[in-house]
């Protein structure tokens, strides 16, 4: 289990790696703005995947 600065640390590395810096930081503002039930957004991100789709794609971004 990672410390509470090191999941930060990686968590704007992908963040930032995927979406740029500008984007990323929108992307933070957006959540921080707005209600947002972490819950229920994740549980909708992947409902149309199967769960092969759903194993196949965590696999791709597996790294350790």
């Amino acid at each position: 289990m990672y410390a509470e600065a090191v999941i930060r640390n990686k968590g704007m590395r992908a963040l930032i790696d995927n979406l740029g810096k500008v984007d990323a930081e929108r992307f933070i503002t957006s959540i921080i703005r707005e209600p947002f039930d972490y819950t229920e957004w994740q549980r909708d991100l992947f409902k149309d995947l199967s769960v092969r789709e759903l194993n196949d794609l965590a696999m791709e971004n597996f790294t350790e």
